[in-house]
């Protein structure tokens, strides 16, 4: 008999966004006594977190001590005059969120020029990452340009590869058409650590390495168009950045003809952050980060890949039989669950929402299913809209916790068929000497305490 909630025809094709309005709804009169919520910690925490509770006792009205149990002691907050309009000009997080912060690895890199902090992932909702928390990865330090003095150069290898060179000064590109978009940035080496075997406890650490913004800028193709570029013999790019590191990167011509590559001069809505390339920074949706070159100076257009330092030597797979795998900048399917992950704590039983993020530099994510059992079953998850191409996707799933142990994956499937392998399957290709792109299924364990830690399944 046909489910009449389902549209005939579609019985075959599981839809990604279908709400099991009666699973919910048993889910929901199951864990209806007692719902809990998760305790969101990182490292050293629980200090941040009891101030919390303390602000949350004193914001419910309770009888005045010693006194009449009907007249209530209402907080100062209901009572009397608040803050100013704009004391600062410019607004910060609450006091009480001050524990979510992006965060170095210690010992990770042996100078902090040359080093990543993580975005705190489990502590953030949607998929836009707040431009303070964008994770960083500098080569030699950021550095906060004056944009007056910045300029961009765009030449050719050899004269007839660009018709009229020129450069532009921020202005001048800031005069020309824009767009805005959505997109995940993601370094190469992001899970990086946990190639061999598991290495950090949250996943801060284990996935931090990306971030979702809205980036404003101009198509570089208009740029090309505007110098003349011969793009019949140019089939190359090499962008260079104007720090200290001078990081120069090839990207292959096809990518620029899309219209999808910007020369971006604005992040969720203002001016790119110093950390973060102001005043100019490419945006290479689906790449690696390393290839979204900050501080941009100059591109040239050449007619094959240049083998820079930081392609040649840096940002290659060390593949099973000793050789190097070169240019594989595409970042492929990937996901994990955010909530519940490592370091944080299941209070009680009952009714959780298990949440996420899906991406892959591919495309779209066209479905996220979610096991508690390890891989053995599974479930399809919702997907919260929108579903972007080349961006961080939310996922969101239902779940009753027993208070036994569990055993949390994500697997995702972009718009191409691709499904996220596990770690067996990916280290059968790449085996475990790697850095870089590692994007196997994360499995988060739940032990009867409500602990999460990190494990690895093959």
């Amino acid at each position: 008999m046909s489910d009449p909630t389902i549209p005939s025809g579609r019985l075959r094709k599981a839809p990604e966004n279908f709400l099991d309005r009666d699973g919910v709804g048993a889910v929901w009169r199951e864990a209806k006594a007692g719902r809990r919520d998760f305790i969101r910690k990182a490292f050293a925490t629980a200090a941040a977190g009891a101030a919390g509770g303390a602000a949350l006792a004193q914001s419910n009205p309770v009888p005045t001590e010693g006194g009449d149990p009907n007249i209530l002691n209402l907080p100062a907050h209901s009572t009397g005059l608040g803050q100013p309009v704009a004391t600062d000009g410019y607004g910060k997080p609450s006091q009480y969120e001050a524990n979510v912060q992006r965060r170095q690895s210690p010992g990770l890199t042996q100078t902090a020029q040359a080093s990543v902090s993580f975005a705190p992932l489990q502590s953030l909702f949607g998929i836009v990452t707040p431009s303070g928390l964008h994770f960083e990865r500098h080569h030699q330090g950021w550095w906060d340009v004056d944009p007056s003095k910045h300029r961009l150069m765009v030449n050719g290898s050899d004269e007839k590869m660009v018709k009229t060179p020129k450069v532009f000064t921020m202005d001048e590109i800031m005069r020309l058409p824009s767009v805005s978009r959505f997109h995940f940035i993601e370094c190469g080496a992001n899970s990086g650590m946990e190639w061999g075997n598991v290495a950090v406890p949250t996943v801060q650490y284990t996935h931090g390495m990306i971030s979702c913004s809205e980036f404003t800028g101009v198509p570089l193709k208009i740029l090309l168009d505007l110098c003349g570029v011969d793009t019949k013999r140019g089939r190359y790019i090499l962008a260079e950045g104007a720090d200290g590191s001078s990081m120069t990167r090839t990207i292959p011509m096809e990518m620029v003809e899309s219209g999808q590559v910007l020369v971006a001069y604005g992040q969720n809505g203002e001016m790119l952050r110093p950390e973060n390339g102001y005043p100019l920074r490419l945006v290479v949706p689906g790449v690696q980060g390393v290839s979204w070159v900050k501080y941009l100076r100059r591109i040239e257009v050449g007619d094959k890949p240049y083998a820079t330092k930081d392609e040649a030597v840096h940002y290659v797979d060390l593949m099973p039989g000793g050789l190097h795998r070169q240019y594989t900048s595409i970042q492929e399917c990937k996901s994990v669950v955010t909530t519940p992950s490592g370091g944080q704590v299941l209070l009680d039983k009952g009714f959780f929402n298990i949440s996420g993020l899906a991406w892959s530099g591919r495309g779209k994510i066209r479905r996220v299913d979610v096991s508690v059992d390890g891989g053995r079953n599974w479930r399809t998850a919702r997907l919260e809209t929108p579903v972007l191409d080349r961006s961080l996707t939310r996922f969101n799933i239902d779940w009753v916790w027993d208070g036994k142990p569990a055993l949390i994956q994500s697997r995702a499937i972009d718009e191409t068929g691709y499904v996220q392998p596990t770690y067996g399957e990916l280290r059968k290709v790449r085996g475990t000497r790697s850095i870089y792109h590692n994007h196997s299924i994360q499995t988060w364990l739940v032990q009867e305490s409500g602990e999460v830690k990190n494990v690895q399944l093959g």
